[in-house]
């Protein structure tokens, strides 16, 4: 970068790209609780993980985000799976192995992995 303006160039170009990705109707949300108790469940290693398979699968309809405390400390690392027009699911106590067998099943195949939800752990 050697100027003011070819930042701002940048700096437009990614605003850009968020704002096609953000008003894609069908785009599934991935998002993994990062707050204190998560990271030190292992949620870096999931995010890590779900961000290398999704690449690796090349799913351009899909968008990962962390977030904060989801509030149920003892079943982390959490993630919850948005997809348009149906019920968000949370799945719990992930590991990075657990990981190709979701987007597998519930972000390539839509069936969701029910012995990984918070249903089956309680």
């Amino acid at each position: 970068m050697k100027s003011l303006e070819e930042l701002k160039a940048i700096r437009e170009k990614m605003k850009q790209q968020m704002d096609i990705r953000d008003q894609s109707s069908d785009n599934i949300r991935v998002v993994v609780g990062m707050a204190t108790c998560g990271i030190a469940a292992g949620a870096k290693p999931v995010l890590a993980a779900f961000l290398e398979e999704i690449d690796h699968r090349g799913l351009h309809n899909v968008t990962v985000a962390q977030t904060g405390c989801i509030g149920v400390c003892r079943l982390e690392p959490i993630v919850e799976v948005y997809v348009p027009g149906e019920e968000k699911v949370t799945y719990v106590k992930m590991k990075p192995d657990m990981v190709p067998i979701v987007v597998g099943e519930h972000l390539v195949n839509h069936r969701v992995v029910t012995e990984y939800t918070i249903g089956a752990a309680e």
